[in-house]
Formats: C-alpha cells, sequence, structure tokens
C-alpha cells in the first residue's frame, strides 16, 4: 500500500510518503517503511508489527527512526485486554528517543535544547470479564523513565535554568481501569464516509506509582495518572462527549508537574451530510517544568494563528464548525468534505498595567 499524507497548519508542512504491506507472505506479518518531514524534524521510519503472535492474541510492535536530530526507536510485546470480556493481559515495552526540543515565543523559537529518553514497563493485569455490562481490570507492574536535557551551542542558546533538570524514575504501580459497555456505531463524524464508533458509556483509568530511590530513582516520589470519558444522547442523533484527565508527581512535601484538563465534543446531525459541531477544551499546570508548558496554535487547534502561538500554564479553546460531507470519492483514493468555521480577531492592543511597582505594557490578543 503506497501512501502520501500533506497538511499545512500553523503556517507549517507537513509530508509523510510511505509503503507498507500488512500480510507478508500470507503471515499477516505487516512492514512498513516512510519519510516524514514537519517542522520539528526530517527522516525515515522502518516498522515491523504482527497482532497474533504464536496463534494467539500476543502482539508485537516494532519501529525504529532516524531523524536529523536524533532517533526514536521504540519495541512492544504484549498480550493485551483485547476484548471487554479478556480475563488477563501481560506485555512489556521500551522506548529509546533523541531529539531536539525547542523553546517558542509568538512562533517563533527563541532555545532550544537536547532531550534524551529512556522508557519502559512491564505489567500483567487480570479481569473477571463483562459482567452486567461492565468490566474491570487490575494491573500491576515495573516503569521505568530516566529524561537527560542539556544544551548544545550548535543550538539556539537558551539559559541553562530554563532547561529542565534530569529525571530517572523507577515505580512499582497499580492500575485499575472501569469499561462501560455501550458503544454507538456512527457515520460522517470525524471521518467522512467510515464507520466511527463513539463511546457513550462511561470509561476511566487511574494510575499510581511509587518511585523509589532504594530501586535507583533520583528521588523517592508519588506518580498518579486519571483519566475519565463518558457521553449522551441529548436527543435523538445528538451526542455529548465529555473527557477529564489529571496527571502529576508528590514529593517533598508539595505536588509537581500537576496537570489538569478536560474538553467537551456536541455533534448535532441535521441532514444527511451535514452535522453542526462545536468543542470547548480548557488545561492547567502547576509546578511545570519548560518542556510542561502548555502551546495554543494553529497546528492545535487555533487556526489562522502560527503554530505554538502562545504557551504557559492555562489554556483555553472553542470550537465551532458546520462540517460538510460528500459521497465524492476521486479515483477510490480521496474522499472529499469541508468544514465552515469562523474566528473572529480583534485588532491588537496594549495594555499598561501595574506589577510589583514596575509599568509591564501587555500584549492582548482576543479571537
Amino acid at each position: 500500500e503506497p501512501g502520501f499524507q500533506f497538511s499545512r497548519s500553523g503556517g507549517a508542512n507537513s509530508t509523510s510518503v510511505s509503503l507498507k504491506e500488512r500480510n507478508v507472505l500470507g503471515t499477516g506479518t505487516a512492514i512498513g517503511f516512510s519519510r516524514t518531514s514537519d517542522v520539528d524534524r526530517n527522516g525515515t521510519v522502518f516498522s515491523l508489527s504482527q497482532d497474533h503472535l504464536f496463534g494467539g492474541w500476543t502482539a508485537i510492535d516494532l519501529s525504529l527512526g532516524n531523524f536529523d536530530d536524533g532517533k526514536h526507536h521504540a519495541v512492544s510485546l504484549a498480550r493485551p485486554f483485547y476484548a471487554l470480556d479478556t480475563r488477563w493481559a501481560a506485555g512489556g515495552s521500551a522506548l529509546h528517543d533523541e531529539r531536539i526540543e525547542s523553546v517558542y515565543n509568538n512562533g517563533d523559537i527563541i532555545g532550544q535544547y537536547r532531550h534524551k529518553q529512556d522508557a519502559g514497563e512491564v505489567y500483567g493485569g487480570w479481569s473477571n470479564g463483562l459482567i452486567d455490562g461492565w468490566t474491570r481490570r487490575y494491573s500491576v507492574g515495573l516503569s521505568y523513565l530516566d529524561d537527560t536535557y542539556s544544551t548544545d551551542p550548535a543550538l539556539i542558546p537558551i539559559p541553562p535554568s530554563a532547561v529542565p533538570a534530569d529525571q530517572t524514575l523507577i515505580s512499582p504501580f497499580l492500575r485499575y481501569e472501569v469499561i462501560e459497555d455501550d458503544y454507538e456505531k456512527v457515520k460522517n463524524r470525524d471521518q467522512i464516509q467510515r464507520p466511527e464508533f463513539f463511546s457513550l458509556g462511561f470509561r476511566s483509568r487511574v494510575q499510581v506509582g511509587r518511585a523509589l530511590t532504594s530501586l535507583g530513582s533520583n528521588r523517592d516520589l508519588w506518580t498518579y495518572s486519571a483519566t475519565a470519558s463518558d457521553g449522551m444522547h441529548v436527543q435523538r442523533g445528538n451526542d455529548l462527549l465529555g473527557t477529564a484527565r489529571l496527571s502529576g508527581q508528590y514529593g517533598d512535601g508539595h505536588g509537581e508537574r500537576e496537570l489538569l484538563g478536560g474538553s467537551v465534543r456536541y455533534f448535532v446531525p441535521h441532514f444527511k451530510r451535514a452535522v453542526f459541531y462545536a468543542a470547548a477544551s480548557g488545561d492547567t499546570v502547576w509546578n511545570p517544568e519548560v518542556s510542561d508548558l502548555l502551546t495554543l496554535g494553529g497546528d492545535n487547534g487555533l487556526r489562522g494563528y502560527p503554530l505554538r502561538y502562545q504557551s504557559g500554564e492555562h489554556r483555553a479553546l472553542l470550537t465551532v464548525e458546520e462540517r460538510v460531507y460528500t459521497d465524492w470519492y476521486l479515483f477510490r483514493l480521496f474522499r472529499v468534505g469541508g468544514a465552515v468555521f469562523y474566528d473572529v480577531h480583534d485588532p491588537e492592543r496594549t495594555i499598561v498595567i501595574e506589577l510589583d511597582e514596575q509599568i509591564a505594557p501587555i500584549t492582548v490578543k482576543n479571537f
């Protein structure tokens, strides 16, 4: 399967050319090769996967990427919870990534640093299966995360104090997941003329870990993450979907790198091939490193603005669209659709405020 992708957002182009075979010699093994280019890096990726190793549900995935700023190598071997009634799962994964991270202001790069990450996880899980429309899963495991940051004279200078601190975390963890068996098959929502499955039931996943210096961590601290989602029919055909997420670390008597966020999406089909769509999302971080700051721009929802136009500790975005789908299927390769949206932008103005007995100009843009 040859493939080509092109997109432009935030004033930057992204392209990908790929070649993939999904069933090598009738074995069900998939191999692929792609050449990618975006605003952050250019490179090549080789992938190999097999979803039914040994004739069962064991899956292996291998990805080897080499880029102009580093590399990305990942491998996983797991027998997952492949169905709601699956009783057990086990697996492991490993990752090595090297890249150049950029710090943005008003869409411009103002500093860069190198980031090397090694990560891994092994886990085992069990479940009683699907009971009265609900599935509950329990997992225990061990995770490894090593982040190393450094400056480089060849990059755009950045103050050493702005570079995130190195961190090594080796954490036993507990994970709990609950899923309600309530899915709806729809078409013409996020994709054109393709079946989609909306999860209208409650779904949640909570994980708590404890990093220990006795295992090799550079600090003793707690790590935690939680996600939850739910959906409902407001009225026939109108779907409201909501998600929430929380993550962070806790050590030395205070929280670190904490993130709280959520989003709501609303779909109102009013013609056979037209949908009104509205979405609102918000995020906030506490005690972040530079790498944890939230960004907003043309590459993540704020159309008409440069990519990573603003960064900070709080972010909010409202989207309103009228989506139109057609049954055009050009050359059996391209499906055609579009979205009409409206952005309002007031002229830039400067406000002078008093802060710590100093006068500071603040630039404000409304949209």
